[in-house]
């Protein structure tokens, strides 16, 4: 409460007035589950008597906050930790981040990739960094061997394996063979034929593979990375270049405490047994066809950065279901009833008196029936339908069996700040961070301050239907925190978009601008870089990041066609013929001024024309 307290009090009493809701970050927290993840598979390593080591990489889609990643880079330097990229933007801000991390850390490029993409993360190998396009589809061949051979950059190339094995959870959907991504043992073969026909078989040297999120048990991780781990022996034996196996995400937390298997909130294993399972499955593959053990790489990112934030949210108001009508004289306002209504009265008060609920309920029931319709054929007034509540709640909370669930409303949007709640039901620790000298005293759900039915909280971690409160004071607000969000809930939040205007959609830049990065100064960062590696080229490496930065996120259609993005809702205009047609480059006036100090002029006028 110090740090909130301080954070949203005002600046004359020495706060920072700071508005809520707040994003409170716990560096040391994230250092600690970085280190235990290396940690763990060290332990296996040497338990095992694996002859490699483990290298792993953070998926930075996850949380692609500036601080963030700067920290994980910064944390993760002694082991060599990496980042893995799944568009331009992305790829962008890792580049700039493993600049100042180790020189052996991994940047994985993921994704569906056109030449830009291609071209920039071969632009990386260039700066030295270890960058391994990895191969989503088989026609992605194509681009990067044409791209490589254009800039004269030999790749370093993975493959993403489409395993039957299928993690039977929501978080599967993307596994098994009729899963979204990767590629199936055809294509695999495939494509280790045509590297061998143009003699860049030893390009290929990382096999990939994603189970998917949340993985329940060490039984399906052993599975998966078995039929993995045998598909990576069967391309080194077909001469492949084999170093890395990266295991993808799938490393679980355990949001209701639960440590179950059977839950998509929660796991059955620690990350002690994970790393043991995925070290002992590679290894018995390897062995057994006497192929060399591989540098084990995953990309754990809800592992890594869930525990580290907390979400800080206040509740303003509290409505309380409970309520009685005030000041009406009940029992006269009830003998006002006509006769059948009356009877229902006489009914439920008896079975009051004999605590029959059954009874109660059912009398209950038909009075308010009866009497909703005659207010609306004008036949009662509002003092009577009101008075009919008032009784009905008043009788059932003196028999022990009223629900006092109050609603708490709350100052966030719950599609903004908690998306995953509203989009797939996923639950997140809440508790009061506020009053806890004091025991709770009421059972409440949370609704957000939006217009929308939607906006509301009230599913909780082991499946309760309300949570425990405290009584909302006269001196303040009242204070609740949301924990293990810090994977997607700060980025995923919806945008809502009006047509106005067909204007040019954000570049590279505005997408990294928007997460606090600060993309003039990444680009002098990395032009720095590419004058010290290529003294030669270097000019020229800079323009091409500069223009990289200007680009549009998506990929760019072939042909030239003009095409709307939905998502966005923009015109992009690809069209060389059209010069009224707005550029599918943005307009940031620091980037084309980087773009014009990077460029010579000839090349200049050409991306201008």
């Amino acid at each position: 409460m110090k740090v909130v307290k301080k954070a949203s009090g005002g600046k004359s009493a020495g706060g920072l007035g700071l508005q809520l809701p707040l994003i409170v970050r716990f560096p040391e927290v994230l250092r600690n589950r970085l280190h235990s993840l290396q940690a763990a598979f060290d332990s296996a390593i040497k338990s095992y008597g694996y002859d490699s080591h483990y290298q792993g990489v953070y998926p930075v889609k996850c949380n692609q906050d500036r601080f963030l990643v700067e920290d994980i880079v910064e944390f993760g330097s002694p082991f060599s930790f990496g980042l893995e990229a799944g568009s331009k933007p992305e790829l962008l801000l890792a580049m700039n981040s493993l600049t100042k991390g180790s020189p052996e850390a991994l940047l994985i490029c993921n994704g569906y990739k056109d030449e830009e993409y291609v071209s920039l993360a071969l632009t990386a190998r260039r700066l030295d960094l270890k960058t391994v396009i990895v191969l989503e589809q088989e026609e992605e061949l194509d681009t990067v061997v044409e791209v490589s051979r254009a800039l004269g950059i030999r790749p370093v190339i993975g493959l993403r394996a489409k395993l039957r094995t299928k993690h039977s959870g929501h978080f599967g959907s993307t596994s098994g063979e009729k899963g979204k991504f990767g590629l199936n043992t055809m294509q695999i073969l495939s494509v280790a034929r045509k590297l061998e026909k143009m003699d860049m078989l030893d390009c290929l040297q990382l096999l990939h593979f994603h189970i998917g999120s949340q993985i329940p048990s060490t039984a399906l991780l052993a599975d998966g990375v078995g039929e993995a781990a045998q598909i990576y022996c069967e391309l080194s034996r077909l001469g492949a270049n084999m170093q890395v196996i990266d295991v993808g995400g799938g490393l679980g937390i355990d949001y209701d405490g639960s440590r179950s298997g059977g839950s998509d909130m929660s796991v059955g294993y620690s990350l002690d047994e994970y790393a043991a399972a995925v070290v002992r499955s590679i290894m018995k593959a390897c062995d057994r066809k006497y192929v060399r053990h591989p540098v084990i790489c995953s990309e754990s990112g809800r592992a890594l950065v869930s525990h580290h934030s907390i979400l800080v949210f206040e509740a303003v108001s509290s409505a309380p279901s409970d309520y009685a009508p005030h000041n009406l004289e009940l029992a006269h306002l009830m003998e006002e009833l006509g006769d059948e209504c009356r009877t229902h009265y006489r009914n439920l008060m008896a079975a009051a008196v004999h605590g029959d609920w059954d009874t109660f309920s059912a009398s209950a029931d038909k009075l308010k029936r009866q009497c909703i319709e005659m207010f609306k054929d004008g036949s009662l007034n509002l003092e009577h339908l009101a008075a009919v509540d008032g009784v009905c709640e008043l009788v059932a909370k003196s028999m022990g069996v009223s629900d006092p669930v109050r609603t708490y409303h709350i100052n966030l949007s719950v599609f903004k700040s908690v998306p995953d709640f509203w989009a797939i039901g996923q639950l997140f620790p809440v508790l009061p961070i506020h009053h806890l000298d004091r025991r709770p005293a009421v059972n409440g759900v949370l609704s957000d301050l939006t217009c929308d039915s939607d906006g509301k909280m009230d599913t909780f971690i082991g499946g309760k239907s309300s949570l425990p409160l405290h009584e909302i004071g006269g001196g303040g607000g009242y204070y609740l925190g949301m924990f293990l969000g810090g994977a997607y809930q700060e980025i995923d939040g919806p945008h809502s978009f009006a047509v106005t205007r067909a204007v040019p959609g954000p570049s590279c830049a505005d997408v990294l601008r928007a997460m606090q990065h600060e993309p003039e100064l990444m680009f002098e960062a990395l032009k720095r870089r590419a004058e010290d590696c290529a003294a030669a080229g270097g000019d020229a490496l800079a323009c091409g990041l500069a223009r990289a930065f200007h680009s549009m996120p998506y990929l760019v259609s072939a042909g030239g066609e003009a095409h709307v993005d939905v998502a966005d809702c923009v015109l992009v205009a690809n069209s060389d013929d059209d010069d009224s047609a707005p550029s599918r480059y943005g307009s940031t006036d620091g980037l084309s001024s980087m773009l014009s100090s990077a460029c010579s002029d000839e090349e200049w006028d050409l991306f201008t024309a």
